[in-house]
């Protein structure tokens, strides 16, 4: 409904204008503070923010409204994004970022990629031939550094279907040997392991699904091979999905399983991407899932202490609780929640905005019908 979706819109301008605005002043290292377990995460933060925010805002800026309030809203955050990419990009700029020591920058440099992928209109072809270069330049600094064996595959090789996207060489191995580790990690019934070992957490949502999808969307075409993994990828994709939508209960809560719950509703992204694509499994009204994000937004958002005074994010699941957050987890990486936001890429008239609907553990726990869950095979 229109209620909802100027919530979901004002929610995300909330939690990531002020990223934007401090970086395209040049002030984001003066501004944001950077709250962490550890001190050595200032050096990180930053491309943290960025990346994370972007990529959740991305289909909203290539897709959403060019008129009426949300049109104009749309496009001042879009004049912002580009002009954070210029500062965070400019080596002589004082938002100058890291984007070759440590390993962390990896993992956000492909968020920004992914955020190109996402909205190449907006976030590259928009952008002036120096910037572009810039971009390009960051994105390739990244390769000196050695993933870890685990969803951190992946972050390599969307840096790698960007630099496809944007008419750039691109290292094929890069990418074959993510996809081909991700299919031996496999578990079964639409869920992979996160590297050899399974783990109960969001990281199928956080990581694996999306990039997975989507790297396959860009380079599927590429091999018979990756033509082959697309085709076997996508139901799995559509069956976690399934899952997600069930783990939400009737108050709009989620169990609180696995690390890096500072993510907060970013433990969606998956099913706000299926919803965007118009995938979603058959026996989920698109209402049903707004509905369902809907009260986790709200759950999560509207706690104290989520904020601090000046409108940064601060670290926890529900309020603020630093302890919650691991010793990789730093201000910047709390803006991975901006994914629940994908479907405001879909047009106001789309089914997902339209009616009100119950979700599925509505249904189960008032004693009202729903579907039986069902395992796949492939």
């Amino acid at each position: 409904m229109a209620k909802d979706r100027m919530y979901w819109v004002e929610t995300m301008v909330r939690i990531a204008r002020p990223v934007l605005e401090a970086l395209a002043a040049r002030r984001l290292r003066l501004d944001m503070p950077v709250e962490a377990v550890h001190d050595d995460r200032a050096d990180c933060s930053h491309l943290e923010a960025l990346g994370r925010t972007l990529t959740g805002i991305a289909p909203w800026l290539e897709r959403g409204p060019r008129s009426g309030s949300e049109g104009e809203l749309r496009q001042r955050m879009a004049d912002l994004a580009r002009a954070a990419i210029e500062a965070a990009t400019d080596p002589a700029s004082p938002d100058y970022m890291n984007f070759d020591r440590g390993g962390q920058p990896l993992v956000d440099a492909a968020f920004l990629a992914n955020a190109v992928l996402r909205a190449p209109s907006e976030l590259y072809e928009r952008l002036e031939p120096r910037v572009q270069a810039n971009l390009t330049a960051a994105l390739r600094a990244t390769r000196v550094i050695r993933p870890v064996f685990s969803n951190w595959l992946l972050f390599s090789a969307m840096i790698e279907a960007a630099l496809h996207r944007m008419g750039e060489d691109w290292d094929r191995m890069r990418v074959d040997y993510a996809l081909r580790q991700h299919e031996q990690w496999y578990a079964g019934d639409g869920t992979y392991g996160d590297g050899p070992a399974f783990h109960w957490d969001y990281y199928n949502s956080f990581v694996i699904q999306p990039m997975l999808v989507e790297l396959l969307d860009e380079l599927g075409d590429q091999y018979a091979e990756w033509t082959a993994l697309r085709d076997k990828t996508l139901p799995r994709a559509v069956r976690h999905a399934a899952v997600l939508e069930r783990l939400i209960s009737p108050e709009g809560t989620y169990p609180p399983l696995g690390r890096s719950l500072a993510y907060r509703f970013g433990a969606f992204q998956h099913l706000s991407l299926m919803a965007l694509r118009e995938q979603l499994p058959a026996e989920l009204a698109p209402a049903q899932v707004r509905c369902a994000l809907t009260a986790v937004i709200r759950r999560q958002i509207e706690l104290p202490g989520t904020f601090d005074e000046a409108g940064w994010l601060r670290i926890g699941f529900a309020g603020s609780q630093p302890q919650i957050g691991e010793a990789y987890i730093s201000t910047g990486s709390l803006y991975l929640c901006t994914t629940v936001f994908l479907p405001l890429g879909l047009p106001e008239d789309a089914s997902f905005w339209q009616g009100e609907a119950e979700w599925t553990s509505r249904k189960a726990w008032s004693g009202g019908a729903f579907p039986i869950d069902k395992a796949i095979s492939g």
